[in-house]
């Protein structure tokens, strides 16, 4: 007689799409492992104190448009298990060179307000899109299938499709809406010349209107350990420091769902993966990489616009053209003096992360792939030129270049924090046409290599999970 499985799923890797997968599995009574290489759960949702003691730091993600509108998410009682959304006033805020700056602000008016020439034509490309969001983002936060508001899908479309640089020059005139709209676009590490780079600032801009650009209040940990509290109500399993080498470490399941690259998935999977699927895996292009710095401050940022202060999210690249050239020159392999920097300033919000009076400051550019560029100079140039005396309360600095992001996370290969470039093709299927499915039978992948793509929402997991109980269930 057969032995029965010891699990129904087993899931490698504990960021927030292996713990969706696990928790959609065990929703519906499977019996579930996760394995975690690291002592502490949460891949790209993790804390850490990386600078001195009391200063809580985001190793990897920070700031939550797409997690607080998860429809995953949304479905779960993370309140219950220790999440707390802090909303900025602002989602955004872009400073210029003039001491203002434009902020994304939950209403389309009050940020149409703020654009000048461009006020109209603000109000009028994202309103309809903003009306329809409720419904639409089930539509794109997933793979390709037939939708539920096909009207409301095709009007975004029209535009998501394009280029973000030919969107922003045929739809304002004023270089303020153009920098907001081309720092928001620059999200998806693309050059904002590629088809399709409008989308992602489409997506997150409506986002920061319909819901916010919140924080976790305690830090990403918090999120992450909210998913794995949840997981452990409905029975799951979680092992940390635990590193899966080859599938046949695992113990007997019916399903193994992979939070992992296509370029780990070759190497514990290796020869029971046929040779055209692994051929396919091999032509998988991995994106642009991050080059992060945490910083340990006596004092808040001394911005020179004021409303700086009110976001905690801060794109720093004055104009469209700026930004693109920096955007352009990290997917050709190149840096700039001038890069385009995204910072992230959670404890003006939120007092837990940093001693009385002192402050945590997170922020990265975008270089080359397995770049060994050393950014730190070019990125501290960059804010302080839009905060004059910043590099003064500077008390300790934590630096990340592409090759550190991978040792601490093995998902961020060469420092891709995208799980793979969001080009036309790798967005709608990726890593292969398969998505989710392998050529082995009962081997699945659930990580941002898979549609939608990269982003804290937890439903490539969940996709991943329902494709896993159709087939072998």
């Amino acid at each position: 007689m057969a032995q029965s499985p010891a699990y129904d799923a087993v899931v490698i890797g504990s960021g927030p799409n292996g713990l969706s997968a696990a928790i959609a599995m065990a929703q519906q009574g499977k019996t579930v492992v996760v394995y975690e290489a690291q002592a502490s759960i949460g891949g790209g949702a993790r804390s850490a104190e990386l600078t001195l003691p009391g200063f809580i730091h985001d190793v990897c993600s920070s700031v939550y448009p797409l997690a607080i509108g998860s429809p995953f998410f949304r479905s779960l009682p993370l309140a219950q298990d220790g999440l707390e959304w802090i909303q900025p006033p602002a989602a955004v805020a872009h400073p210029f060179d003039d001491g203002t700056a434009v902020t994304l602000e939950r209403s389309v008016e009050a940020t149409a307000a703020q654009l000048g020439p461009d006020e109209e034509a603000y109000r009028k490309l994202m309103t309809p899109l903003v009306k329809s969001w409720n419904g639409l983002d089930v539509d794109l936060l997933g793979p390709i299938r037939p939708p539920r508001h096909p009207w409301n899908l095709a009007r975004f479309g029209l535009f998501g499709i394009q280029p973000a640089r030919r969107l922003a020059e045929s739809c304002f005139r004023g270089e303020r809406a153009k920098g907001l709209f081309a720092g928001v676009a620059a999200h998806s590490m693309l050059p904002l010349e590629h088809w399709g780079s409008a989308a992602f600032a489409l997506v997150l801009g409506i986002a920061g209107h319909s819901v916010g650009w919140p924080i976790a209040r305690g830090g990403a940990q918090k999120l992450s350990d909210a998913l794995a509290a949840h997981l452990s109500t409905l029975g799951g399993e979680i092992i940390s420091s635990r590193r899966v080498g080859t599938l046949d470490e695992l113990p007997s399941s019916r399903v193994v769902l992979c939070d992992l690259t296509p370029c780990q998935l070759l190497e514990i999977a290796g020869e029971r993966l046929s040779p055209s699927y692994r051929k396919s895996l091999g032509r998988y292009r991995y994106g642009m990489a991050a080059f992060k710095l945490d910083w340990a401050l006596s004092g808040p940022v001394p911005w020179k616009a004021p409303e700086c202060a009110r976001a905690a999210t801060v794109h720093l690249g004055g104009t469209l053209e700026e930004i693109a050239l920096s955007e352009d020159s990290a997917w050709r392999g190149e840096c700039v003096e001038k890069p385009f920097v995204l910072l992230a300033q959670p404890s003006l919000f939120d007092c837990s992360r940093a001693p009385e009076g002192q402050h945590t400051l997170w922020g990265y550019c975008h270089v080359p792939n397995g770049s060994s560029f050393n950014m730190v100079e070019q990125i501290e140039k960059q804010i302080e030129r839009f905060a004059p005396g910043f590099r003064d309360l500077i008390m300790r600095r934590s630096i990340m270049p592409p090759l550190e992001l991978e040792r601490r996370n093995a998902n961020l290969i060469g420092g891709d924090i995208n799980g793979g470039a969001a080009s036309l093709r790798q967005l709608f299927f990726r890593p292969t046409a398969r998505m989710y499915g392998t050529s082995l039978k009962g081997l699945y992948i659930c990580s941002a290599s898979t549609p939608p793509g990269g982003g804290v929402h937890g439903m490539c997991g969940y996709f991943a999970a329902r494709k896993a109980l159709k087939e072998m269930f």
